[in-house]
């Protein structure tokens, strides 16, 4: 009788496939990728700061009460005190008025009569600012040169009353 030692062929088995194991990964990939996009439009338009001259308050869509925004306009004559830290002014552009209060001082060459944009929230009347800017961004010079005209037309004319 003869042995025969030769290896046999036999087919490979047939890999086992997991029906149904892909459908929790899946759904776990999709509800990370919402939240993702949640995540990140929030933080978008919550970084937004709105451009807005001061007659434009509660006025312009964007420019609402409540919001963080930027507003333009001119330090008025004899407004601007300083009490235990806190500096309060009004600013005004285009005949209206609006009362700020900032933490701190302005420094640099903020004074009365210059035209500032400042960066804060509207509450209760009056602005509450946690940032003066007194010279323009070029950008924002060569984006808004009709703004800066006016503001400084205003500026004159405070001036002027001195």
């Amino acid at each position: 009788m003869d042995l025969n030692l030769s290896p046999r062929e036999t087919a490979a088995p047939s890999p086992v496939r997991r029906r149904g194991k892909r459908w929790p990964a899946i759904l776990v990939l999709v509800l990370v990728f919402a939240g993702g996009g949640i995540v990140v439009t929030k933080f978008l338009t919550s970084a937004i700061d709105y451009y807005c001259n001061v007659d434009e308050i509660a006025v312009k869509s964007g420019c609402e009460a409540g919001r963080r925004l930027r507003i333009q306009g001119v330090v008025q004559e004899g407004s601007l005190h300083q009490t235990g830290g806190v500096t309060t002014f009004l600013i005004a552009y285009n005949g209206v008025t609006v009362p700020v209060r900032y933490e701190g001082d302005p420094g640099g060459i903020f004074q009365e009569c210059v035209p500032v944009v400042v960066h804060g929230q509207m509450t209760d009347g009056t602005f509450n600012g946690d940032l003066v800017e007194v010279k323009h961004s070029n950008e924002y010079e060569a984006e808004n040169k009709d703004r800066i005209n006016a503001a400084n037309a205003e500026s004159a004319a405070c001036k002027q009353q001195t």
